[in-house]
């Protein structure tokens, strides 16, 4: 494998790192309702575990509840089941063939703890990017050694990683930030 292929392979897999992050920072709770917070929630659907926006409509009416209205009503009380499970601490509300969820407020100290996951689940991404270098450089490394690319190519390879990481760990900390002021701005 080329040294460019394995450049470009790490980015990929690098972007592919940082939305992840962004879909996971989706469901850490900010002060107002997102359906974000509950598309992911696995529901058991008749016997078979499926995300909750693949079963029900999703809409915030206000800024403060989120309405989930059920492809089939009789899946209600499962739904209910699996979001009262989840880690949101949000009581469900089953109102005919709607699910009302009020999101509550956040406390200052609840704000701090929602902000220290965020910042949880960034260093996890870092940790995983650089782990994507790290195999990104064994790589090229084995490949020169292999002389299947010179000295030159593997070290250009190496720097171009390295400045693509670099690129990557600054999105993993602009995206958290994005995430953290977003909670103790609501």
């Amino acid at each position: 494998m080329p040294a460019k292929e394995i450049v470009s392979e790490s980015k990929s897999k690098m972007s592919k790192a940082v939305d992840a992050l962004q879909d996971e920072l989706k469901a850490v709770r900010t002060g107002r309702a997102s359906t974000g917070l509950v598309e992911n929630i696995r529901v058991d659907y008749y016997g078979t575990p499926t995300p909750l926006k693949q079963i029900a409509t999703l809409v915030t009416p206000q800024p403060d509840t989120i309405v989930i209205k059920p492809f089939d009503p009789s899946s209600a009380k499962e739904i209910e089941k699996a979001i009262k499970n989840s880690d949101l601490s949000i009581a469900p509300i089953i109102d005919g063939k709607i699910i009302r969820l009020n999101i509550p407020a956040l406390s200052g100290e609840r704000r701090k703890q929602l902000v220290a996951q965020a910042k949880h689940i960034g260093e996890q991404t870092k940790i995983n990017i650089r782990s994507i270098r790290r195999d990104a450089n064994k790589h090229l490394e084995k490949q020169q050694k292999d002389k299947l690319i010179t000295e030159d190519e593997m070290e250009k390879g190496r720097k171009q990683i390295d400045d693509i990481t670099r690129e990557y760990t600054n999105k993993v900390d602009v995206v958290v930030k994005s995430k953290s002021d977003e909670i103790m701005l609501e």
